[in-house]
């Protein structure tokens, strides 16, 4: 028997049962659709994420007490730990002779802008600063000038505004040279941040720069301070990196054999922290997706078996006119294929519709990687052959004469 003759053979088998043939894919579907999909976003989540932790700047690493990335609740051991004072950022100044600025910035979330008769909801991020935070951030002035060394020193109330509050307070005014209240206190605005857009969902404009002795001034210094520092060059990166640990390890008294009290990452880091994490939840994926395909697998089998049960008599009519046991074989094995890849297709066209549904939902960008899809119809064909193997031997097997009188 002729391939067309066998392929349009189990098309018609197919067809004849339709709502089995739909009930039998549906493990299939779930394995693609989760092989296809999950991976989907999360390959588009690394990208997202790779894009939106890169917050640091060339030869730039930041120190702080806790982990930069935290899932749940704070280990005890990071609660523990002494805070990171300015002191410590100055211990750094002093004594690392690779770094080429050394920066400090602390934050509070909670606070209140009034301006004239308008106010906001007391969810304003305000950070405490010094000048160097601009190139370690990529928070740059779009007019008026940022916080100086002079500020910082005097402990001047004076304010650099993300554009957030820019849009809410000044929408038809420049407000340079303005006052408002943070809180309770007073500020002059000097500056205006470039707009930055969102980030997981949240703004990245609703924040207002102070001068970070300003910030302890009025908040108290008991928070840690995250310290940032800048290489001299890429070459010396490691180097600061080794004396930052050596000169804080030192100055915060850790004992020699024990661990850092103390964190250090770059955006490289924190990048490859988060592509670990999403590697499980690739492999989670993947597991959920090999369980739904052998369920699929079995149940493909299992009608398979039914059909050469029910199909018994055409079988054994077959081999008597002369059909050889390779036709019937390969007949049974295609129709186990298309049938999983029917399964396949309906699971492509749903991890798509998933892809579509997080890029413009989330507005994460989920793409349909062409390895996966080319994956989904490699793993159905061989869930269909493997399926369709042992129902197809035992068709194959049938003595004719037996088949026959099958009733």
């Amino acid at each position: 028997m002729k391939l067309q003759q066998t392929i349009a053979l189990s098309l018609n088998a197919i067809q004849a049962n339709k709502l089995r043939s739909m009930l039998t894919t549906l493990g299939i579907i779930i394995g693609v659709t989760t092989i296809i999909g999950m991976i989907s976003v999360v390959v588009g989540l690394q990208n997202y994420f790779a894009k939106e932790l890169s917050v640091l700047g060339a030869n730039t690493f930041q120190v702080q007490k806790d982990p930069p990335i935290q899932f749940g609740h704070l280990d005890e051991k990071y609660q523990r730990r002494k805070v990171l004072t300015l002191a410590h950022a100055q211990e750094v100044r002093d004594h690392v002779s690779a770094a080429k600025y050394v920066g400090v910035e602390v934050y509070r979330w909670g606070s209140t802008l009034k301006y004239k008769n308008q106010k906001t909801n007391p969810d304003v991020l305000i950070g405490g600063v010094t000048p160097e935070y601009q190139g370690a951030n990529e928070y740059y002035v779009q007019d008026g000038r940022f916080l100086n060394h002079f500020d910082v020193d005097n402990s001047r109330s004076v304010v650099v505004l993300g554009m957030d509050y820019v849009k809410k307070f000044f929408p038809i005014e420049n407000p340079l040279g303005k006052e408002i209240r943070i809180d309770a206190n007073k500020f002059k605005i000097i500056g205006i941040l470039e707009e930055k857009g969102e980030a997981f969902g949240q703004s990245k404009d609703n924040i207002v720069l102070i001068p970070i002795s300003t910030f302890e001034k009025i908040y108290g210094s008991k928070r840690s301070v995250r310290i940032t520092v800048q290489a001299k060059s890429a070459e010396s990166l490691e180097i600061a990196k080794e004396q930052v640990i050596g000169v804080l390890r030192r100055a915060r008294k850790v004992p020699p054999g024990e661990d850092n009290d103390f964190e250090i990452f770059t955006s490289e880091s924190l990048i490859r922290t988060f592509n670990d994490i999403t590697f499980t939840i690739k492999l989670f994926a993947i597991l959920i997706a090999m369980v739904s395909l052998l369920v699929g697998g079995i149940g493909v089998m299992n009608i398979m078996l039914v059909a050469v049960t029910e199909r018994t008599r055409e079988i054994g009519i077959r081999k008597a006119i002369g059909a050889r046991r390779k036709s019937i074989l390969m007949q049974f094995i295609v129709e186990a294929i298309f049938i999983t890849e029917i399964g396949g297709l309906i699971g492509i066209i749903l991890a798509i519709f998933l892809a579509l549904g997080v890029k413009f939902g989330l507005g994460i960008p989920a793409t349909i990687q062409l390895w996966t899809i080319i994956l989904g119809i490699g793993i159905c064909t061989v869930v269909g052959l493997l399926s369709g193997v042992y129902p197809a031997a035992k068709a194959s097997k049938l003595d004719p004469i037996v088949a026959l009188r099958y009733e």
